[in-house]
């Protein structure tokens, strides 16, 4: 649905689309004073964070030989997500003034706490948020598993065809896979490509965090518990990880990759935000998302302090309004099922295109 008059808009009047809008609502979000850093805030969720990380881990050594176990995997995999989160923020400068700490903070949480590669990660979201939904340039749309354009579905054969023809409905099943793939990934990533850069530092980070992580894990526990425990752990956190960021550009216009369209437009257009009914649900929605459920805002100042994202949307909306350009938001519930509906539609692609349509219409997926 689309913005709703929520504050006076001050802005010059310019057309839809043009090149100056983000200067425009740039100087309106100087002007409001959201541009400093939040690090109190920071500080806080972070104290907050490390409290139940330590109490997670004092559990699953108190608790010793036991299913219950898996109830400390599922925290432990909630958590990992949420310092993933910071690793983020700090990957795009929020947390921190300076460049080169927040690199470091975002390389020890990455590494050391989360266990992938802040290097990685940096180079694939750095590309995706240069362009959002864009063919042939946003990493986050090329097949993965999942197809998110026809043709990639059209492509797949056997298995993977079967599981594309489905992929809107098998979507959170998948997730649970998602986890393990993001570390594959991120290792695989520090083996083969040409310039990482600390290279060695993040291997070894890496390496000493699985070794001690995996360690702990088979000391305390049999070893049909201990597999049971990283299942589930990797399961929670695919999950959390992948159902944070798909709702926000799944489902959203694509982009041709030689099309022209100016930054305000580009970051709007092909973002989705998560909003509830009120001021304390978007809160809490902000914490549990970690302020990716302001997507467009996000993507507009991606140096933005999570605190501030809110207020920001106001004025982002207010402008989207008075210009008559589209600005999508969706509950939670809205959300993913936009997602599903669309994945399905791009899975139905996959099917042999000799078949009727009308019995098409009628099968059952």
């Amino acid at each position: 649905m689309s913005s709703s008059s929520v504050m006076e808009s001050t802005a010059p009047s310019v057309k839809p689309g043009d090149p100056k809008s983000f200067f425009h609502v740039k100087k309106l979000v100087a002007d409001a004073g959201l541009v400093q850093r939040r690090r109190g805030h920071y500080l806080g969720v972070a104290i907050v964070l490390t409290v139940l990380l330590g109490g997670t881990i004092a559990g699953f050594v108190l608790l010793g030989d036991s299913w219950f176990q898996l109830l400390m995997a599922g925290a432990l995999g909630l958590l990992l997500t949420q310092f993933a989160f910071l690793a983020h923020e700090a990957a795009h400068r929020q947390i921190l003034t300076s460049s080169k700490g927040n690199d470091k903070l975002g390389q020890f949480l990455a590494n050391i706490v989360v266990g992938i590669s802040y290097q990685w990660w940096m180079n694939k979201h750095n590309k995706h948020h240069a362009t959002p939904n864009t063919i042939g340039k946003d990493p986050d749309i090329e097949w993965d598993t999942i197809s998110f354009q026809t043709e990639d579905a059209k492509r797949q054969r056997g298995v993977l065809k079967w599981i594309t023809e489905r992929q809107g409905y098998l979507f959170f099943p998948l997730l649970t896979m998602e986890g393990l793939n993001l570390h594959m990934l991120s290792i695989k990533y520090l083996f083969r490509a040409n310039r990482v850069k600390n290279r060695k530092r993040e291997m070894f980070s890496i390496a000493l965090r699985i070794v001690i992580y995996l360690a702990a894990i088979f000391y305390f526990l049999p070893i049909g518990m201990a597999f049971a425990f990283i299942g589930v752990q990797l399961a929670v956190f695919g999950v959390y990880m992948g159902a944070s960021f798909a709702p926000n550009h799944k489902g959203m216009p694509m982009i041709p990759q030689t099309a022209r369209i100016d930054f305000f437009s580009r970051q709007v257009l092909t973002g989705r935000n998560i909003m509830a009914k009120s001021s304390w649900g978007n809160r809490i929605l902000s914490h549990v998302y970690g302020g990716l459920n302001y997507q467009v805002e996000h993507h507009l100042f991606p140096s933005m302090p999570r605190a501030n994202l809110a207020a920001v949307s106001k004025i982002v909306r207010q402008y989207c309004e008075d210009h008559q350009v589209p600005y999508t938001i969706a509950t939670v519930r809205e959300s993913y099922s936009q997602v599903i509906t669309y994945l399905n539609k791009v899975g139905l692609s996959a099917r042999d295109p000799f078949d009727c349509p009308m019995v098409t219409g009628f099968r059952t997926i």
